[in-house]
């Protein structure tokens, strides 16, 4: 059994033979939970690759088409109502 200590700054190292055998590399974030017998870190999956197919059906648009300039206009109105102050 190995043993890791907390640092000032709340952070426990896990041991390298933990992270190589889990395959966890830096960044990987946990959820923390609290039990009866100690502290459960359990790594967050990140969300599978989307594909450009199977997204497209979510931006379906039937009115005419914009152009870029139409859209840079919208989106500065956009901005300027949220945070334009008199």
């Amino acid at each position: 059994m190995e043993t890791t200590r907390l640092s000032s700054k709340g952070q426990v190292i896990l041991p390298k033979q933990i992270r190589t055998a889990h395959k966890w590399e830096p960044g990987v974030e946990f959820s923390v939970e609290d039990t009866p017998e100690g502290v459960l870190l359990r790594p967050i999956k990140p969300f599978k690759p989307a594909r450009l197919e199977d997204l497209f059906g979510c931006t379906r648009y039937d009115g005419p088409r914009k152009t870029i300039e139409d859209m840079d206009a919208a989106v500065a109105a956009g901005v300027k109502a949220t945070y334009d102050r008199d």
